[in-house]
C-alpha cells in the first residue's frame, strides 16, 4: 500500500494487499480468539469498509427529525434541549419517597420517576395478606389517593413531569395522579408524563400481572381513548423492552418483542375505533441499555428505523410524531455486579453514553449499589452526577448522531435491524404478540438466550470483571440503605385509618358501578377515577376488577 492514496479505483487492490499483510502479521501475532462477536450473537468483523454497506445510504439513515427517523426524532436533538434526567427512585412510605424526590430535583434533576412496591404493582393493598414482607421493600407503597397526596406534596405537577412504572394497576394509579393534580388545581389536560402500562411485557418477562390478556388490553385501549380526548399530553403507554433484556434476552430480542408489543397494542386500539394518529403521538418506548457499546447504540437506531416503517406501512400513520419512535432508558440492572460495586460506575458510565449517543428522550442511570439494596442518597447522587457530566461536559451533545455513517455501527444497525424483522414476521405468523404470549414463544426464546449467556459467563468466554476474573480476595462491604420494617406495619395503620374515616358507603357505591361499567362496554376510566375520588383503594379497585376478568394463570 506504501503512499498510495485510496481512490474508488484503487480501493480493491489496496484491501487485497491490506488482507495479505494482515495474514501475515497473524501468523506472528494471533488475535485473542477466533470470532468475535455482539451479546446478541452478531460476528464483529476485523475491520469495516465502504464495502459493507448495501448502497440507498441516505434513504436508510436520513437526516434527523425525517422519516425514517435513524438518525434521530429532533433535527437538533441534545443541541436544542437535553435528554430528561429522569431517576427512578421510590421506597417504603410516600412521605419518605417524597423527600427523596425534593432531593433529586435539588440535585438538578429534571424529571420524576416513580418506584412502586410489589404489593402496589399486583394490587394488594398494604393490609392484604399478599402483602407480607413485602410492603415499601422494592418502592413505594401506595394504597390509596391519601398515599398519592404525600407522595406528591409540594411538587407542581404543571411544572414537572413524571413517570410511574406500573402495569397491571396503572389505570387506578393514573386516576389518581389525575385526581392530586385536581386536588392542587391543575386541570388533566395540563398534566404529563408516563405510565408504563405494558401488560404483555409482564406476561412475558417479569410477571407483575393481574388480569388475563384480552381484559388487560381492554383496560390500555380505554386509557389510550380516555387520554387522547382529557389528558393529551400524557404517555399513554411506555412500551416495555427493558424488563425482557433483564430477563436475559438479546439485543435483537429486546427490539423484535418490544416492537411485536407494540404492534399488538396499536392493533387493539384501531379495533376498538381509535384513529391511529389521534393515539400514536403519545405512545413511547422504554430500553435497556446494556454492556456492548456498539450493539446497544445500533439497537436504538435500528428500533427507530423500524418502528416508524411498520407504523407507516402497516397502520397507515401520516402524522410524522405517529412514526417517531420515542424511548426512556434506563442502564443494565443485571449488569450489576455485588462483588466491587465501585466497578458499576464505570459500566453505567458507559451504558449511559451508548444511550446519548443512541438518541434516547430521557435517562436513568443505575446507582452502584443496586446489585445490593436500594441506592443510598450518595450513590443515587453519584448517579445523576454521571448522567450531568456526559451532557455538560463530555461535548458528545453538540453534534447530532456523531456515530452516524460508521461503517460498522451502520452496518451493525441493519443486521440488528433485519434480524428483528425476521422475529416480528414470526410473531405474525402465530397469530401476534398476544396469541405468541399465550403460546409461550417469546418466553422460551428468552430463556434460550438467558441460558446461552449463562454458560458463557460460567465458562469464562464471557468476562465479568470482578466476578469471573480479576476478582479480589476479600470483598468491602459498602454502607447500604435499609428500608425501616416500621415503615410497613405505619402503612397498614394509615390504610386502617382511612377506611375509618372515609364515607364507606359512597366508596361502595361507586365500586359496584365500576364493577357493572366492567361487565358490559363503557370506558372504564371514568369510572375507576370516581372510585379514586371516594379513597377506594388499590387493592379494592382490582378486587372489583377480579371478580369480572378473573386473573391470569401462566403457563405451565
Amino acid at each position: 500500500m506504501g503512499g498510495r492514496f485510496l481512490t474508488t479505483g484503487n480501493f480493491d487492490e489496496l484491501y487485497r494487499e491490506w488482507e495479505e499483510k494482515t495474514r501475515q502479521l497473524l501468523e506472528k501475532y494471533p488475535e485473542q480468539r477466533e470470532r468475535f462477536e455482539t451479546l446478541s450473537g452478531i460476528e464483529v468483523k476485523r475491520l469495516y469498509t465502504a464495502r459493507d454497506r448495501k448502497g440507498e445510504e441516505m434513504e436508510k439513515i436520513g437526516f434527523p427529525g425525517e422519516y425514517p427517523y435513524t438518525r434521530g426524532i429532533r433535527p437538533t436533538m441534545y443541541r436544542s434541549r437535553n435528554w430528561t434526567m429522569r431517576q427512578y427512585a421510590g421506597f417504603g412510605s410516600a412521605a419518605e419517597t417524597n423527600r427523596r424526590f425534593r432531593y433529586l430535583l435539588e440535585q438538578g434533576q429534571t424529571g420524576l420517576s416513580v418506584a412502586f412496591d410489589l404489593p402496589t404493582q399486583i394490587g394488594y393493598d398494604s393490609d392484604d395478606p399478599m402483602a407480607a414482607g413485602e410492603v415499601g421493600k422494592v418502592g413505594v407503597a401506595i394504597d390509596s389517593l391519601e398515599d398519592m397526596e404525600r407522595l406528591l406534596e409540594g411538587i407542581p405537577l404543571d411544572q414537572v413531569s413524571t413517570s410511574m412504572t406500573i402495569n397491571a394497576p396503572a389505570s387506578i394509579l393514573l386516576a389518581m395522579y389525575i385526581a392530586v393534580g385536581e386536588k392542587q388545581g391543575i386541570p388533566a389536560e395540563k398534566l404529563t408524563g408516563t405510565i408504563q402500562n405494558d401488560i404483555l411485557k409482564e406476561y412475558i418477562a417479569r410477571g407483575t400481572y393481574i388480569f388475563p390478556p384480552q381484559p388487560s388490553m381492554r383496560l390500555i385501549t380505554d386509557i389510550f381513548a380516555y387520554c387522547a380526548e382529557r389528558v393529551p399530553r400524557w404517555n399513554t403507554i411506555s412500551i416495555s423492552g427493558y424488563h425482557i433484556r433483564e430477563a436475559g434476552s438479546t439485543a435483537v430480542q429486546e427490539v423484535a418483542f418490544t416492537l411485536a408489543d407494540g404492534i399488538a397494542y396499536v392493533h387493539a386500539a384501531v379495533e376498538a375505533g381509535l384513529d391511529v394518529d389521534r393515539f400514536a403521538p403519545r405512545l413511547s418506548f422504554f430500553f435497556n441499555a446494556h454492556n456492548h457499546f456498539f450493539e446497544e447504540v445500533a439497537k436504538f437506531r435500528a428500533a427507530r428505523r423500524l418502528w416508524s416503517r411498520i407504523m407507516k406501512e402497516r397502520f397507515g400513520a401520516k402524522n410524522p410524531r405517529s412514526l417517531q419512535l420515542r424511548f426512556h432508558t434506563q442502564t443494565g440492572g443485571s449488569t450489576l455486579t455485588a462483588q466491587q460495586p465501585d466497578n458499576n460506575i464505570v459500566r453505567v458510565t458507559l451504558q449511559a453514553l451508548a444511550a446519548v449517543l443512541g438518541g434516547t428522550q430521557s435517562l436513568h442511570t443505575n446507582a452502584r449499589d443496586e446489585a445490593l439494596a436500594l441506592p443510598t442518597e450518595e450513590s443515587a447522587r453519584v448517579a445523576l452526577r454521571t448522567q450531568q457530566i456526559i451532557a455538560y461536559e463530555s461535548g458528545v451533545t453538540q453534534t447530532v448522531d456523531p456515530m452516524g455513517g460508521s461503517w460498522y455501527l451502520e452496518t451493525l444497525t441493519d443486521e440488528i435491524e433485519e434480524r428483528a424483522l425476521a422475529y416480528i414476521e414470526r410473531i405474525d405468523e402465530l397469530g401476534g404478540a398476544v396469541a405468541a404470549v399465550e403460546q409461550g414463544y417469546m418466553q422460551r426464546e428468552i430463556q434460550r438466550a438467558a441460558l446461552e449467556t449463562q454458560k458463557g459467563i460460567e465458562s469464562g468466554e464471557e468476562v465479568v470483571v470482578g466476578v469471573n476474573r480479576f476478582r479480589l480476595d476479600q470483598e468491602e462491604q459498602p454502607e447500604l440503605y435499609r428500608v425501616d420494617p416500621v415503615l410497613a406495619r405505619e402503612q397498614v395503620e394509615r390504610l386502617e385509618s382511612l377506611r375509618q374515616r372515609r364515607n364507606g358507603e359512597e366508596t361502595n357505591r361507586r365500586l359496584a358501578a365500576l364493577k357493572r361499567g366492567a361487565e358490559g362496554t363503557e370506558n372504564l376510566m371514568p369510572l375507576i377515577l370516581d372510585a379514586v375520588r371516594a379513597y377506594a383503594t388499590v387493592g379494592e379497585i382490582a378486587n372489583a376488577l377480579r371478580e369480572v376478568f378473573g386473573e391470569y394463570e401462566p403457563i405451565g
